[in-house]
């Protein structure tokens, strides 16, 4: 689930079951999606200790590596989010693969949030696409990076960092980012931790020895290791495609989003800033999202999402018929994918009817 040669710190890419506490209990610290992690925030707690919650976040200017060259910013109060996942494995990340100097964007969604905050459609884009990427200014060094035919999409954050991710989507959907969260390995661990684990209900076993994951059918309580383990697995589930793990990757974040809601902080002021401590961490944002008070006020017009409001695909591909291990857009079915987004309405039906995503028994294991 992002970072490049030479980055440092920069951009990386079983508990007890829990009585649900009462409605006045509920926490004000909202996280929500992540595959990586996408991790959003909330609430009046974010107050305590300022400074340091403000020192642990990590931002990036990406409208200035990104210059004018960019669609129209839509300015209706409806908002795009492109939330990645870093499958870096420098540092604490390690123990995930050898570390080959590089990161790749190992989950990529599109959140577009409606004008009225009420509803959110999300976009998973496989990270096997093939697409044409565009020629962009890496946010890091401030080289250009030539454009590519036929280049895995993960590969823009790869060679760009987190702008030519962004200019990648932009080209790809002729939409505007408004914003971009990312979250690494180990920050998505700490956050799982600190929320007391994520419950979820498999309807067949998963055995997965690279992700280390050993779940039996049944409801269980994953801890940050068994989180990542899942949201990273893919050979054990279904027909062991990374379109089948999207389908995890996805029911996994909708549970995650049903359990913040669960989680009583209140009262705890303690649990409460261990909570916002790990959360801002775990996270780098765009510079319009930057600090506390930034991010707390981008979050406060999300509270009121859950995960019945929100409906998730993933783009519509095909497998490539050169290589069966890779996929391509279907153009027309995205562009009406896309053409929705931009026109702040629902994602048709009609859309993901061919596709090959959103298909398969991985869609079924986990709820």
């Amino acid at each position: 689930m992002s970072g490049q040669k030479g980055s440092g710190a920069r951009i990386r890419p079983t508990g007890r079951r829990r009585k649900k506490p009462s409605r006045r209990r509920r926490v004000t610290v909202v996280a929500a999606w992540t595959l990586a992690g996408a991790v959003v925030l909330g609430g009046g707690g974010l107050t305590l200790a300022y400074l340091r919650l403000n020192g642990n976040l990590k931002a990036v200017d990406i409208n200035a590596a990104l210059g004018k060259d960019r669609p129209g910013k839509v300015d209706n109060g409806s908002q795009n989010i492109l939330v990645l996942g870093s499958d870096s494995r420098s540092g604490a990340n390690a123990a995930y693969g050898a570390d080959d100097g590089g990161a790749r964007s190992d989950t990529a969604m599109v959140v577009h949030v409606d004008k009225g905050h009420r509803t959110a459609s999300v976009v998973s884009i496989p990270r096997d696409t093939l697409i044409t990427r565009p020629a962009c200014v890496s946010d890091t060094d401030g080289r250009t990076v030539a454009g590519q035919s036929r280049a895995m999409f993960n590969t823009a954050y790869e060679v760009g960092g987190p702008a030519c991710a962004v200019k990648t989507v932009e080209s790809m959907s002729g939409i505007r980012m408004d914003h971009y969260l990312e979250v690494d390995f180990t920050g998505f661990k700490k956050l799982i931790d600190e929320l007391g684990g994520v419950e979820i209900t498999t309807t067949a076993a998963i055995h997965d020895a690279k992700s280390h994951l050993d779940l039996e059918p049944g409801t269980h309580v994953l801890d940050g290791e068994q989180s990542l383990g899942l949201v990273r697995t893919r050979k054990s589930v279904g027909d062991g495609s990374d379109l089948g793990r999207i389908q995890l990757q996805q029911a996994f974040v909708k549970a995650l989003m049903e359990q913040v809601r669960t989680v009583g902080v209140f009262s705890n002021p303690k649990k409460l800033f261990d909570l916002a401590d790990a959360a801002t961490k775990a996270v780098t944002t765009d510079s319009d999202l930057g600090s506390v008070t930034q991010l707390t006020g981008f979050a406060n017009g999300l509270k009121g999402l859950g995960a019945k409001n929100v409906h998730m695909v993933t783009l519509p591909v095909r497998y490539d018929p050169v290589d069966p291990n890779r996929v391509v857009p279907l153009e027309d079915s995205a562009r009406q994918v896309w053409d929705a987004l931009a026109r702040d309405e629902p994602i048709p039906a009609s859309a993901t009817e061919k596709s090959a995503g959103d298909k398969g028994a991985a869609g079924g294991v986990v709820r």
